[in-house]
């Protein structure tokens, strides 16, 4: 099998629940890289906590973060393409948090900005090697602003959920984790992205190989010519890709890299 693109998610896919980056995965990806496969992080985290993943793994290039809002690169931090989210339908997601308690961030391709942060977003943000801006809610939205993020307890996760689908869906949203609920532009996916990438790269979509753990990852593992499911994906996920790999505690994607690439 040629594989010359691969996509990886990070959380619950790259690294395991300790958000830690194993040896046997970390070479397995480098050794990957080695033999002509062009590395993507194509992750729901923003562009500054995904680049110290990146610079762990000893590589650079190109990175697709917000669920596939913003491309960019590594090394000159130039943004390739992105989606913005008009700030009139964010104001209908931002006010129903503020109105409730529920914490949320707001997203441009490099920055992400808080109202307030309390002890357990702040151990998250800390996990994801991300650096909240705080911000006052009597200024306006960010500009280049690409996604909004929704962070709680998994009960008002789905409380949430269920209560935004009923709603007339002028922007997205896509559960991220047992914890988080992205929202975004319609335009923004990660398939979407990868597909974008892959045309200016000239790659075709049997040459890649995607790996992800949830739903956010469906896009890219429906467009990738083998999309690979973490086991520790939800059932919906494993049932749409090609094939199930072990756990990210399990060195999963090493397991994967080792069957699909480094052959």
């Amino acid at each position: 099998m040629n594989i010359r693109m691969i996509a990886l998610d990070v959380d619950g896919t790259l690294l395991n629940d300790h958000h830690e980056l194993t040896p046997r995965v970390r070479e397995a990806v480098r050794e990957a890289a080695k033999r002509g496969a062009e590395i993507v992080l194509c992750t729901g985290r923003g562009s500054t906590s995904a680049l110290p993943v990146l610079r762990e793994l000893g590589l650079k290039g190109t990175m697709i973060t917000h669920n596939g809002a913003s491309v960019v690169d590594s090394e000159s931090r130039a943004i390739l393409f992105d989606t913005a989210i008009p700030h009139d339908l964010a104001s209908v997601y931002v006010n129903y948090c503020r109105e409730r308690g529920i914490h949320f961030d707001m997203n441009t391709a490099f920055d992400l900005y808080v109202e307030a942060l309390g002890e357990e977003a702040g151990t998250m943000y800390r996990n994801l090697k991300a650096q909240p801006i705080n911000r006052d809610k009597e200024e306006a939205f960010p500009e280049g602003l690409v996604k909004l993020s929704i962070y709680a307890p998994k009960e008002v996760m789905d409380g949430v959920e269920a209560e935004w689908g009923k709603w007339k869906q002028e922007l997205q949203f896509v559960r991220s984790g047992d914890n988080f609920i992205d929202v975004q532009s319609h335009d923004a996916t990660k398939g979407k992205a990868l597909e974008r990438l892959a045309a200016m790269r000239g790659i075709s979509r049997a040459s890649i190989l995607a790996l992800g753990n949830y739903y956010n990852d469906l896009g890219m593992i429906d467009f990738a010519g083998t999309g690979v499911a973490m086991d520790n994906s939800p059932s919906e996920v494993k049932e749409r890709a090609d094939a199930v790999t072990l756990s990210n505690n399990e060195d999963g994607v090493a397991v994967a890299l080792e069957e699909y690439v480094l052959l």
